[in-house]
């Protein structure tokens, strides 16, 4: 049985797609989910099951469709994935508390940034299906978020 970590993207955000953790708690032991733990209202659950990564998140995405009525995406990794991610954090001697993952279900294409008018001082590197991203002045340029919504699904 492996330890799965879901990500829903949207969830809880700026108070839009609300789904109380005690409701995807629920939901993802009544799928079969062992162990189901959230983490604060934020839209991550950390559970156990033999599915594999893929039918993790294709199973998440159909049942939050039909008992919450929204299209989520949810990204799932490994507990081994997400240490690897943490280690392989290009941006680890700088401040914490400014640095983001983003995670995606399909390795980030590596042109991505091909036509980007880079305006910010963020940091901005590529790793697989990670893009990592510290931010010195903090969190409130929004420029490279809008390219990469309507870029990538």
């Amino acid at each position: 049985m492996s330890t799965y970590i879901a990500l829903l993207r949207g969830i809880n955000v700026g108070g839009n797609n609300i789904i109380p953790m005690t409701e995807l708690k629920a939901m993802c032991e009544g799928i079969g989910f062992k162990n189901v733990r959230t983490y604060i209202q934020s839209g991550n659950v950390v559970f156990e099951s033999n599915l594999t990564e893929g039918k993790v998140a294709d199973k998440m995405e159909r049942e939050l469709d039909s008992k919450v009525g929204k299209n989520i995406h949810v990204v799932v990794r490994t507990s081994e994935e997400l240490e690897s991610v943490l280690a392989k954090n290009p941006f680890r001697k700088e401040n914490p508390a400014k640095t983001a993952v983003w995670f995606f279900t399909d390795p980030v294409p590596g042109d991505l940034l091909k036509g980007f008018i880079y305006q910010g001082p963020e940091k901005i590197k590529l790793l697989y299906r990670e893009i990592y991203i510290f931010y010195p002045d903090g969190f409130h340029y929004v420029g490279f978020h809008s390219f990469l919504y309507s870029n990538i699904p």
